[in-house]
């Protein structure tokens, strides 16, 4: 909407440019002009058109100073601030003399123009003054403060928003991430997802009604453990579907979607928005299994082809064990073959130890037949 509006007026303000421009030309110039209508909308035409081109322009500008706001630590934004102000001030001081100045009515423009420069030269070199020096000043406000130096430094960067999608909520494994500290900066819960919960939670169905009532109370949990931490944000966003109102969310604010969802999190991958899969992240910490380790495991059900059987480790990743038919329900020594990782979660391939003894009950059968 913001963009569309500084459109508007740069179209607008062309035009009324264009239609005023005319009466400053020469008188000469005037005179010898036949139709003085025609011209002022003609140039009013051409004024619009460069105003709508330094518009787009200005939009280019203006969201890239925003993306670069938002990802910018807090003390270089306030001392670069600072910087700048001084810069203008600094030229306003220095041009109240030269404004004083009796200049013959023919140089009229020299004031505007050493004012915009002056203007323009003063506050760039605060800024670079700010951005060379600007932390040294701060450090001085804060000095026993480790992080603030690293953050000075670039070695840190500040912690980015968090987004909570409702997949995540319901999961609810985020409660321990956040308690161990390893999911930092603010956590953000969108409106519309406040919403879903509280339809899930008003479902006839008891399953849904289940789950909205489980992320309902998780955020209450959330809100009396981190106070202020936990953002709900009312902004709207024109869009159909929670999904999209979170990427829409989540890249405004320049933040990391957190979700167990596996097309959100690809759909967020495409659109160079970052995410975090709780799924993936439990993959990436499964303690890894290598071929030759012996493992000592339950047999708990029959597999897909003959004669295998299916163990589970502890974070249950299923474990396919070669002749493991005849030990269904008994606990035996497997040796890893090898794994196999898939979109859904690693396999793990074994065959019964060589000291592993064989089950009595088969061997007596095998000998009778």
């Amino acid at each position: 909407m913001a963009d569309i509006v500084i459109l508007v007026l740069f179209l607008i303000s062309g035009a009324i440019t264009g239609w005023i421009g005319v009466n400053w030309l020469p008188q000469e110039t005037l005179d010898n002009i036949t139709n003085l209508r025609n011209l002022k909308i003609a140039l009013s035409g051409l004024i619009a058109l460069i105003g709508l081109l330094i518009a787009f322009l200005f939009q280019q500008f203006r969201n890239k100073l925003t993306k670069r706001i938002r990802t910018m630590p807090t003390d270089l934004l306030v001392s670069r601030s600072v910087g700048i102000v001084l810069g203008l001030v600094i030229a306003t001081l220095l041009l109240v003399p030269v404004l004083l100045l009796p200049l013959p009515a023919e140089l009229f423009f020299v004031k505007p123009i050493f004012a915009v420069l002056s203007n323009i030269f003063f506050g760039v070199l605060g800024y670079n003054l700010a951005d060379v020096h600007g932390r040294t000043v701060l450090r001085l406000f804060n000095p026993n403060s480790t992080e603030s130096l690293l953050m000075a430094d670039g070695i840190l960067t500040p912690a980015s928003a968090k987004v909570l999608d409702t997949s995540v909520i319901i999961d609810g494994r985020i409660q321990a991430l956040l308690r161990f500290g390893l999911i930092e900066g603010q956590i953000i819960v969108a409106q519309t997802v406040m919403d879903e919960l509280q339809k899930l939670a008003d479902s006839s169905n008891n399953e849904k009604r289940g789950k909205g009532r489980r992320g309902l109370k998780l955020l209450n949990q959330l809100r009396e453990s981190y106070g202020r931490r936990l953002v709900i944000n009312s902004t709207k966003y024109e869009g159909e579907g929670t999904d999209e109102i979170l990427l829409k969310l989540t890249s405004d604010i320049s933040g990391i979607l957190i979700t167990v969802d596996y097309n959100l999190s690809q759909v967020a991958q495409v659109q160079e928005i970052k995410v975090l899969n709780l799924s993936d992240l439990v993959l990436a910490v499964r303690p890894e299994v290598q071929p030759g380790e012996k493992l000592n495991l339950k047999v708990v059900r029959e597999g897909k082809e003959n004669s295998q059987g299916i163990a589970y480790l502890e974070d249950g990743t299923m474990v396919v064990i070669e002749e493991g038919l005849q030990w269904i329900g008994k606990r035996i020594e497997v040796v890893v073959t090898g794994a196999l990782q898939t979109p859904t979660g690693r396999m793990v391939f074994s065959k019964a130890s060589n000291d592993q003894p064989p089950n009595k009950f088969e061997t007596t059968k095998a000998s009778q037949g």
